[in-house]
């Protein structure tokens, strides 16, 4: 291989790379996403500075099924928890903990983005009248969310939906160098485009995380339930940006 192969390859291994180059389209993305009152000091404790938390202590547990995603990403369900938080004032939603059930969005998030993903089994379905995210880790289950289906049409809030879905998002990128001294240490900011919204809807819902080492969801732990949102939608994930550098 030449140094312009070698700079044109999207991703290790150079034969038979781990993911394609972005930026990613995904078709009839789902979402239910459980919105509930957390615990102020480990909110604080989630969030790298400068972020910071919002006055009301509020904790995104998500559950999202990709069932066609292009550019070698495939058909994969991911899980996990997001912090609504200020970045020089803005408000921002920092990813803090990913689970999923697939290599190259997991090896391409992280390396890309700084997405904190970690290889698990999470799922997303609709039991007769309730639509169902569950989170298995090494065979236990850590997170349960519920939501009554369709209880609620939120189609009259579609433009609303469309922004919330594209509000910058943040990542903590943490990649090493050889010598085990870090290499990039960055905050990485992205926004989601094309959206076409294809379904919205609210109704109650109900979270339960289970304390496991290694995947600590629960703790962020639930205090208050305040509702559930389940959204389906066209999506494109692009290259993002660094906003913070602390390295430098």
């Amino acid at each position: 291989m030449n140094k312009d192969q070698i700079l044109n390859t999207s991703a290790m291994p150079a034969i038979g790379p781990s993911y394609a180059k972005g930026p990613y389209r995904f078709v009839n993305r789902e979402y239910l996403i459980i919105i509930y009152e957390s615990d102020p000091e480990a909110i604080r404790a989630a969030l790298p500075e400068p972020l910071e938390p919002l006055a009301e202590p509020q904790v995104y547990y998500e559950f999202i099924k990709m069932p066609d995603s292009d550019r070698n990403f495939g058909d994969y369900t991911e899980t996990g928890i997001v912090i609504p938080c200020l970045f020089e004032g803005q408000r921002c939603n920092f990813t803090c903990q990913m689970y999923l059930n697939d290599h190259p969005p997991i090896a391409g998030g992280r390396e890309v983005w700084g997405f904190p993903k970690k290889y698990a089994q999470p799922s997303l379905e609709v039991k007769a009248d309730t639509l169902t995210g569950k989170l298995y880790y090494a065979e236990e289950l850590v997170a349960l969310g519920t939501m009554a289906y369709k209880e609620e049409s939120l189609a009259s809030q579609s433009e609303n939906i469309v922004k919330a879905l594209s509000t910058t998002q943040i990542n903590l990128k943490l990649i090493p160098d050889v010598d085990g001294k870090p290499a990039i240490a960055q905050l990485v900011g992205y926004n989601m485009t094309d959206i076409t919204l294809k379904g919205a809807w609210a109704g109650r819902a109900r979270i339960h995380l289970i304390p496991h080492a290694n995947a600590p969801v629960a703790d962020l732990p639930v205090r208050r339930v305040i509702g559930g949102r389940h959204y389906l939608a066209d999506i494109t994930l692009p290259y993002g940006r660094v906003l913070h550098d602390y390295l430098k």
